[in-house]
């Protein structure tokens, strides 16, 4: 994200009852802590593990040295026009572990001729 705001909540990692309340309990139980009697906090480990960076989607090459397993890029894509978006795809597949899933929004969608990007769901796609 460009937004140092929002980039600093994420890391944060703290959401209100009303954010987390749709969740899975599963997944509210294994990823989050429970910090007060209105607040989730994202559990240590599953923290340490996400990388939290403020960069321009448009920037020739990402400053990334690894490929990631997941890529969130949600209502973002609807701004762009359409070469900017296969070009931006196509750096997503190049950045993304085989086997990894790029989740876009649900107003957004991939032509699947654009992409090699695999189509699992409605806004979610896999690398093969």
């Amino acid at each position: 994200d460009i937004s140092t705001k929002v980039l600093e909540h994420a890391k944060h990692g703290v959401y209100s009852q009303d954010q987390v309340e749709a969740l899975d309990p599963l997944w509210k139980s294994n990823y989050f802590n429970k910090i007060d009697k209105e607040n989730f906090e994202v559990n240590k480990d599953i923290k340490a593990e996400v990388i939290f960076r403020s960069f321009n989607l448009m920037e020739e090459n990402f400053p990334f040295k690894k490929k990631f397993h997941v890529i969130f890029c949600r209502n973002v894509m609807i701004y762009f026009d359409h070469e900017t978006k296969i070009e931006l795809i196509r750096k997503f597949y190049e950045h993304t572990e085989t086997g990894g899933y790029l989740f876009i929004g649900h107003s957004e969608s991939i032509n699947r001729s654009d992409s090699k990007y695999q189509y699992v769901l409605p806004a979610v796609y896999r690398k093969g």
